[in-house]
Order: structure tokens, then C-alpha cells, then sequence
């Protein structure tokens, strides 16, 4: 009884902090809905504009982010996996096709144009890289029937799905808590977007938290 009760309160936290994720996307991606190429984050990529590549990349990344946190997200509800798998697997597989097929690959072209330098490109394409990974081996497990270990890596893949949110998140903490150029803000949140992530990650996974 008290296992189910403590798995019922962290579902309903994870829902909680979901739902928090979710508005702060919907709100951003309605904005960008416009085609406005001076919103928010298209104001500082005027040069990248006429790179149709990017741009497109760009818009694809954007809209799918919402689809493919929701997706991922129903993947670690008890409720859903106990009364209704079916579902489970085809929003599993939803998720994987989302992640290895259209948001890996777009946001990679966006990594090699990312500002920031280097320090930035190389964490964005660890990020993609480890994505991809982690994303195909819950693939992998789960088709292998190792259902822990598939587990674990859908933890890892979505802690990586989730710096959608942490990397806007950090961006606005650091601006506020220090006084720092926009190039040197861009190197530290690429890393602070998914490396926080990935830690939390693993402790979940170490202490048995899932």
C-alpha cells in the first residue's frame, strides 16, 4: 500500500511539472505559429535566415517538441502501462519514430549553426548524439523484452527530450542571477540545458526513484 501511494505521488508530480512544461511550450510555439522572423529567438538568427536548411530544421524541431514531450511523457505513467499497453506501445513508438527520425535530425542541423562558438556546437551535438542513443537502445530493450533496462534508458532519453524546458529555464535563472554577455550565456546554458539532466537522471536510476 505504501509503494503504490508513494508511485501515485511521484505520477503526480511528474504530471504536475508536466503540465508546467507543456503551457510554457504551447505559449512559445503559438508565438513562433506566426512566422514572425523577429520573435524571440529568431531575433538573434537574422544572418541564418535565407539558410533554408536551417530555417526549416528549425520550425520542425519547434513544433514537434510539445508532440514529442507529451508522447514520451505517457511512457512512465503506471496507470496507462497497467490497464491500458496497448496505448503504451503505440505512443512508445511514437516517441522513438519523433525522436530518431525528426527531432534528432533537425536539431543536429541546428547544432552546426548554434552560437556560442564551439563549446556550444560541440555540447548540442552531444546532446543530439546521446539523444539518438539512448532513444534507440529503449527501442532496443524494450523489442529484446529487457523491460528494465528499458526503462533506464527511457529515463535518459527523456531527461535529454526534457532540455527543451531546462535549456530556456537556465537561461532565464542565469540572466537574472548574473551579469553576463549573451555569447558567454549561450556556451554555459547549451551545457547546463542537458548535463543537469542527465545527472538527475542517474540518480533516479541508482536509487531505484522510477
Amino acid at each position: 500500500m505504501k509503494k503504490i501511494l508513494i508511485q501515485t505521488l511521484i505520477d503526480i508530480i511528474y504530471y504536475l511539472i508536466l503540465c508546467m512544461a507543456t503551457f510554457l511550450m504551447l505559449r512559445m510555439i503559438l508565438g513562433y505559429a506566426s512566422f514572425d522572423s523577429k520573435y524571440e529567438f529568431l531575433s538573434q538568427k537574422q544572418s541564418y535566415l535565407h539558410i533554408k536548411t536551417w530555417l526549416y530544421s528549425f520550425y520542425i524541431h519547434v513544433f514537434f517538441s510539445l508532440f514529442t514531450l507529451i508522447a514520451g511523457f505517457t511512457q512512465f505513467s503506471s496507470f496507462i502501462l497497467a490497464h491500458y499497453k496497448k496505448l503504451h506501445k503505440l505512443l512508445g513508438k511514437v516517441y522513438v519514430i519523433a525522436v530518431l527520425f525528426i527531432n534528432v535530425p533537425s536539431a543536429f542541423v541546428m547544432a552546426i549553426y548554434a552560437s556560442g562558438l564551439m563549446p556550444s556546437k560541440i555540447a548540442f551535438i552531444i546532446l543530439d548524439s546521446l539523444w539518438f542513443l539512448f532513444t534507440y537502445k529503449a527501442y532496443q530493450t524494450a523489442i529484446n523484452k529487457d523491460f528494465k533496462s528499458h526503462k533506464e534508458y527511457m529515463i535518459r532519453s527523456y531527461a535529454l527530450t526534457f532540455s527543451a524546458i531546462t535549456l530556456r529555464t537556465w537561461r532565464i535563472v542565469l540572466s537574472a542571477l548574473f551579469v553576463i554577455t549573451p555569447l558567454h550565456l549561450y556556451m554555459i546554458d547549451a551545457w547546463m540545458g542537458f548535463v543537469p539532466n542527465l545527472l538527475m537522471a542517474e540518480f533516479i536510476i541508482r536509487r531505484r526513484l522510477y
